[in-house]
């Protein structure tokens, strides 16, 4: 028991959230604060997501110290607006931000890398920081993502129903609750990370407010064909994915050799995308679910929520509000109740989704000062 604050910076690069709450309690935060990251630090971040570029170590540390100052300002602002003193807080559960994610390869354990100066946000915040999740599940030979299913269970599982959560961020992962209890998980692919790009590209804007855009233009077949026949989808599980396969050359790449198509209808085409790899995933795994919670800023764009419900007809889907927990406060809820179990000695990683030998306890303390 006790008050916990989560940060969570994701693939979508579109800020900081943070969320001051006690995780054992079946409440929302009592606080949510989200920043959007300076112009400089997500271009350098994109930039250090890509492999090659010069003085990559130095660029990286900088980042890092960066992003902690960026997570200190919403730890701060959550304080001020829940009214508590920093001494009120056991820790922060923080993720930093992920610049590659090569679990499996090389050398058959691979690495994760999430830039964060922990000890700098120790030091900002005198809190406890609890950070570096995942490399312990890859050690342990899991692919150290995704995490949050075991949060999802705890807080959003029901006795007597199969239940999914759908969480789209940059990256799209799907939790799938049995009635029996069972837990599995995966990334399942692309959720906002394509249809951002597309529409940064072509619209000069951060994010198709909505799916306004790709609702105005119909998917094309064939394009969504050659999408949906990328050797990701087919994997077995565990699996996950990130900015290290779906990017801008993996989206040209597809293109290529295609008649060209109006930009409209390659947006609709990505949403149709994302919709078709979490739901054909669903399909696939637990065809019985009947309630789809979603969560992330996906679950803002209608045109993608809509989608969802037309190719899922027999399940409810709605949006993880519906379930107490405001859509855009999940994940960082996720690492504030990850940074509890490290508190309290109990294992965060889910084995049967990430693959890991077993369960472990994950992160990385920097106490306060």
């Amino acid at each position: 028991m006790g008050w916990y604050i989560g940060l969570m910076s994701g693939s979508s690069l579109d800020g900081i959230d943070g969320v001051l709450a006690d995780p054992a309690r079946d409440e929302p935060p009592i606080a949510h604060v989200h920043h959007a990251l300076p112009d400089a630090l997500r271009a350098e971040l994109l930039a250090l997501n890509a492999a090659g570029g010069v003085d990559e170590l130095h660029r990286a540390a900088l980042a890092a110290g960066a992003l902690a100052h960026g997570y200190a300002g919403v730890v701060h602002a959550l304080l001020a607006r829940a009214a508590l003193p920093a001494a009120a807080v056991r820790a922060i559960g923080a993720h930093g931000q992920t610049v590659r994610h090569r679990p499996g390869e090389f050398d058959g354990l691979g690495y994760t890398i999430q830039l964060l100066n922990g000890a700098r946000l120790a030091e900002a915040c005198a809190i406890d920081v609890v950070c570096d999740f995942r490399s312990r599940d890859l050690a342990a030979g899991g692919q150290g993502a995704p995490l949050v299913p075991a949060f999802h269970a705890a807080r959003f599982g029901s006795a007597g129903a199969d239940s999914a959560v759908l969480n789209v961020g940059g990256i799209a992962n799907l939790t799938l609750l049995g009635r029996d209890g069972s837990v599995r998980g995966l990334d399942c692919g692309p959720g906002n990370v394509l249809m951002d790009l597309w529409a940064a590209r072509h619209l000069g804007q951060r994010y198709d407010e909505g799916g306004a855009w790709a609702a105005s233009a119909a998917a094309d077949e064939t394009l969504l064909a050659r999408m949906l026949a990328e050797p990701f989808f087919a994997r077995p599980l565990p699996k996950s994915t990130g900015r290290d396969l779906f990017h801008a050359g993996w989206l040209d790449a597809v293109l290529a050799g295609l008649p060209a198509l109006p930009p409209a209808r390659v947006q609709a085409t990505l949403l149709e995308l994302s919709a078709r790899a979490a739901c054909d995933a669903l399909q696939a795994l637990a065809p019985g679910t009947t309630r789809l919670s979603v969560c992330g800023g996906g679950a803002f764009n209608g045109a993608l929520m809509a989608r969802l419900a037309a190719l899922l007809p027999r399940v409810r889907v709605g949006s993880s509000a519906e379930l107490g927990v405001p859509p855009d406060q999940v994940e960082a809820l996720a690492f504030a109740w990850l940074a509890q179990a490290f508190v309290d000695g109990r294992p965060g990683n889910v084995p049967a989704v990430t693959g890991s030998a077993g369960p472990r306890r994950l992160g990385a303390l920097y106490p306060a000062r």
